[in-house]
């Protein structure tokens, strides 16, 4: 994985706790000059109203400081919410780690 991308790694379900540690570690991220940041679901169970606002509002940091925030690894329940929300059109979803990787890095 390219040291510039930074990447987090949330399990469980993404709630108001989990959502708040997503949202610090995006802001920590930002403050040190990483801009390119990799949220990979994979071990997130199920994404509730406060992790999607989490989600939303790390994308917009992310963009406010110049940077790219992607999503990995999503299972279906979340890629449901995403569909039901409109969010798939806002956020750059990949099937996994691998696939963010290889495409990432052939666009820059």
């Amino acid at each position: 994985m390219n040291s510039d991308i930074q990447v987090i790694k949330p399990s469980g379900i993404l709630n108001v706790v989990a959502g708040n540690q997503v949202r610090r570690d995006v802001t920590d991220f930002l403050n040190s000059g990483k801009n390119v940041i990799l949220v990979d679901l994979q071990n997130v169970e199920f994404v509730d109203s406060s992790g999607l606002g989490a989600l939303v509002a790390s994308m917009q940091a992310t963009k406010s400081a110049g940077g790219k925030l992607f999503l990995c690894s999503v299972n279906e329940q979340v890629k449901m919410l995403f569909e039901l929300t409109k969010l798939e059109r806002i956020f750059q979803i990949y099937m996994n780690k691998d696939e963010f990787e290889s495409q990432f890095t052939a666009s820059n």
